[in-house]
């Protein structure tokens, strides 16, 4: 059959295509799927997002390569690490694909999103390259921060970082709510934090604002259990974390299955949307990484462990056995674009590690967004640079 279809090819003048997209050009898929997902953990809230949902065959093959991408760019990020060409700290985030893809999938482009440092799958789902995120760790000049950011500060359009100081960008966010709103705008902001920052005092305070003014802004704790390497039990004398706004409603919801975090967060985004005020989700999580390069992420937690989840919950996974089970896709189709993935992850990577890096005259560059040239002192007084927006 192969060589018939390569002689027709031949004869016809037609570019040959591999036989495994031949074969999967030929099968009738179903358009779609209907699935029952993980109801949610409720906090002064009557009803909440739906226990069934239905997944387009063209949905599950975008977010099944969003996850894959994300997934294999941190892993080539690991590599690069050790390698010594990423430099500084660099938290990754495989094992938590659900989220940053499941967060887009329910939110609208002109939405809004801020985050804390483990913000490359964010970055990559807010509408960047694999090729301007891995340069921007290596710190070069095609980086998304033109090399000045690194893995902390990395920035794209209604993304507003990558924020290095624990729980500080959660105010941030209540105030990108309050200009929504100022601006009579049908926009919501889905501020994010992890467990570790939960116990912060600006976080509340922030919640309390949000309340009073009716502030449009999902405030999301992504759960991954450890904050660096403290398990939640140790940490937090209450780890319903969905529970912590108090006055403002919650949802936990099951952040490892993507269709149950793309429901959840419809359904956070229309509360907001519908001038109720702002809403709590939780989403439960794992990192299968350390808390940074710098840890290793079985001091305080077992390899056993890791791989239970693994073998047990990991996102990816989850997706494509649905895909698979309910003829949405096969697994030579969802082969294919893990090949796809690796070869885009490469190409970036080859590019981030021979572009150039910035040159030393650029240091003072983009401190204001607009305002004429100026003058910026450096560490030595007798050097200055200038400053251009």
């Amino acid at each position: 059959m192969r060589k018939m279809l390569a002689a027709v090819s031949r004869v016809l003048g037609v570019a040959q295509k591999p036989a495994s997209r031949v074969l999967v050009a030929s099968r009738n898929f179903a358009n779609d799927a209907t699935f029952e997902i993980k109801k949610c953990d409720l906090h002064r809230l009557e009803e909440g997002p739906p226990v069934t949902t239905v997944l387009t065959r063209e949905d599950g093959l975008k977010y099944y390569r969003m996850m894959q991408t994300v997934r294999r760019m941190e892993l080539k990020a690991d590599q690069l690490y050790k390698q010594k060409i990423i430099r500084g700290f660099c938290h990754l985030c495989d094992g938590q694909e659900a989220c940053c893809v499941g967060l887009e999938a329910g939110i609208n482009p002109t939405d809004h999103l801020i985050t804390a440092y483990r913000a490359h799958g964010f970055t990559f789902t807010r509408g960047l390259s694999v090729r301007e995120i891995l340069t921007e760790l290596t710190g070069r000049r095609g980086g998304c921060a033109k090399g000045k950011g690194g893995s902390m500060h990395m920035y794209a359009k209604n993304f507003y970082g990558g924020n290095g100081i624990v729980g500080a960008q959660v105010p941030l966010g209540a105030g990108i709510a309050l200009a929504c709103k100022y601006n009579g705008k049908d926009e919501v902001c889905l501020t994010l934090y992890g467990d570790g920052a939960a116990n912060q005092g600006q976080i509340f305070e922030a919640y309390n604002m949000a309340a009073l003014w009716k502030l449009p802004c999902v405030f999301i704790c992504e759960n991954n259990r450890y904050g660096m390497g403290t398990s939640v039990e140790r940490a937090a004398a209450s780890t319903d974390y969905y529970k912590r706004g108090d006055f403002i409603p919650g949802l936990r919801v099951d952040g490892m299955d993507i269709l149950c975090v793309r429901e959840a967060t419809r359904f956070a985004a229309a509360y907001c949307r519908s001038g109720k005020g702002p809403i709590l989700m939780e989403l439960q999580t794992y990192r299968y990484h350390g808390h940074s390069m710098s840890d290793p992420g079985v001091s305080y937690r077992t390899r056993e462990e890791i791989q239970e989840v693994r073998s047990k919950s990991d996102p990816i996974m989850l997706l494509k056995d649905r895909m698979v089970n309910s003829n949405l896709a096969s697994v030579e189709e969802l082969k294919e674009i893990d090949v796809e993935v690796r070869k885009e992850i490469e190409d970036a990577a080859q590019f981030a590690t021979a572009d150039p890096e910035p040159p030393l005259e650029e240091l003072g560059y983009h401190i204001y967004s607009s305002d004429p040239p100026f003058e910026v002192r450096g560490a030595n007084q007798w050097i200055k640079f200038k400053s251009v927006s």
